[in-house]
């Protein structure tokens, strides 16, 4: 951030100093010097993917979306002197940020008043997952022209800002008044195409999902989070994703073979097990569910394996390289250009949030409160929302394929056998491959395995630890990742030191949201 601010107050000296007409001699008039939101706009739907997509290449073997042993995320460790870990930083401070500022002054400055809102929600997400990511982080300060270091404001801080954003971004895409029209927005608008509605329902989702993080805290209230989820997305028609054209390794996905980033990491037996009938039935039945093939890739002998945290080959002794990478390739094999699947395909979309994941926040919530009949029409609905998502991406399942799912010994029936086990397994597959964050926020809010303090433990018998923690660890998983390195550790030293950023066990310090208080 320092390195940011140097390169602005430079040249804000320039100006003052009577260089406007050597810089207008070099002026591009081909380049906007003054661009419109219209401008700015679609290259922050890319920042949004790049931030998570990068870093769940670490946060996605804490979490056994990705295994294989091939970094220190499997071990819940970091790398000392590297900004690995850290894009989802460099997103909110410099990808989104700045550029979301200037939207919103422009905007407002041109009544333009559907464009504010779309900035406003893009912050508010952008402040939530940072926050859900790294905990304490730079708020206040984060953009003052001319400062250099910057202080950490608590998490429960940046909670506040997120609710007040999303709540702004809301009463500005219902304004009626003003110069901002659909017309404005649509081309721009890479996901939503301009569409007021839809940007109210994913500011709902942003509050939904603030709200429900908040179980551990005394003022947790799950009817106002069933309240976001019901006016947040209807459907999977509401979907927020971010496109990728998948025809070069400029425009390709970053989970794509074009761009080459997954061939070494490898399926989890948790995903399997998920997924093969025996977590949910307790016998093996890999036809049952019908997302199986679409989602991971069976060995050469027809069996579905997957490595366990930390280790490069399965509990039986399969070898690494006989076990599928997220293309469904073996051998550590890059499929051709355009092959791969499920979301591992160039041209495939990153979903930022879903319907599924909204269903199944609902379903958590409403079982907390104890109305077992909601929280058992919101699993489902989550679950069919998910088969569907997952339909669109590979073979279409059968209708038939999905009934008999929904109506099998996988998916509980009535409200008195539903648990909230059965609520969080469906939502951790569902969630499989993009909602890296979200998941890392449910399994650390139970405390991985250790479960709430009201005796909920939903994870327990499924999710496994590694069998040894990063050196670091103190025998401790871990609970945030540290502020980018190029920025915080190189220049702003003194705040991470008041924050204990500089212990070697920092990164296992809970978070705000996971304190009972």
């Amino acid at each position: 951030m320092r390195k940011i601010y140097i390169l602005f107050f430079a040249f804000a000296l320039m100006s003052a100093a009577g260089c406007k007409k050597y810089l207008d001699i070099n002026t591009d008039p081909a380049t906007p010097q003054d661009p419109d939101s219209k401008s700015l706009t679609p290259p922050l739907f890319a920042q949004m993917e790049r931030g998570i997509q990068y870093d769940s290449r670490y946060v996605g073997g804490v979490i056994q979306y990705f295994g294989g042993a091939v970094n220190v995320g499997e071990t819940h460790g970091w790398i000392s002197g590297s900004d690995a870990a850290g894009e989802i930083w460099r997103t909110n401070y410099y990808g989104l940020g700045g550029n979301l500022n200037l939207i919103i002054d422009k905007s407002t400055s041109q009544q333009e008043w559907n464009y504010v809102g779309m900035a406003q929600a893009m912050k508010a997400w952008s402040w939530q997952t940072t926050t859900d990511y790294h905990g304490d982080i730079i708020l206040k300060q984060a953009f003052e022209p001319g400062r250099y270091v910057f202080d950490y404001d608590p998490q429960q801080d940046v909670y506040a800002e997120v609710v007040r954003l999303a709540n702004e971004s809301i009463k500005n895409f219902t304004r009626t008044d003003g110069n901002g029209t659909v017309g404005k927005m649509s081309s721009a608008d890479l996901v939503y195409q301009g569409v007021n509605a839809k940007w109210v329902k994913f500011n709902y989702g942003v509050l939904a999902r603030n709200a429900n993080n908040l179980i551990n805290k005394a003022n947790y209230d799950p009817a106002k989070v069933i309240d976001y989820v019901n006016k947040s997305l209807e459907g999977n028609a509401d979907n927020f994703i971010v496109p990728n054209g998948g025809t070069t390794a400029t425009n390709g996905n970053f989970y794509g073979p074009l761009r080459n980033n997954l061939s070494l990491y490898r399926q989890t037996r948790m995903i399997v097990g998920l997924l093969d009938g025996t977590t949910f039935t307790g016998t093996l039945n890999p036809t049952l569910d019908p997302r199986i093939q679409t989602m991971i890739t069976p060995l050469a002998d027809g069996t579905y394996k997957g490595t366990f945290p930390g280790s490069s080959i399965a509990s039986d002794g399969t070898p690494y390289l006989s076990i599928p990478n997220p293309w469904g390739a073996l051998n550590s094999v890059v499929p051709a250009a355009g092959q791969g699947k499920y979301l591992f395909k160039d041209a495939a979309g990153f979903p930022i949030m879903t319907y599924a994941e909204m269903q199944f926040i609902k379903a958590e919530a409403a079982f907390r409160m104890g109305n077992n009949a909601m929280a058992l029409e919101a699993y489902k609905n989550g679950i069919r929302a998910s088969i569907e998502f997952v339909s669109a991406l590979g073979t279409a399942i059968p209708s038939a394929q999905i009934s008999a799912y929904l109506t099998s010994a996988a998916v509980k029936q009535t409200a008195d056998v539903l648990t909230l086990k059965d609520i969080m397994l469906q939502k951790y597959l569902a969630l499989y491959g993009y909602g890296f964050v979200e998941t890392w926020s449910d399994l650390r809010k139970y405390h991985y395995i250790s479960g709430d303090s009201k005796g909920n433990n939903p994870y327990a018998g499924v999710f496994v630890f590694p069998t040894t923690f990063y050196v670091d660890n103190g025998g401790k998983p871990a609970q945030r990742y540290r502020p980018r390195y190029n920025s915080e550790y190189l220049w702003n030293t003194a705040a991470l030191r008041k924050i204990g950023g500089l212990d070697n066990d920092y990164h296992t310090k809970l978070m705000w949201f996971t304190e009972t208080n």
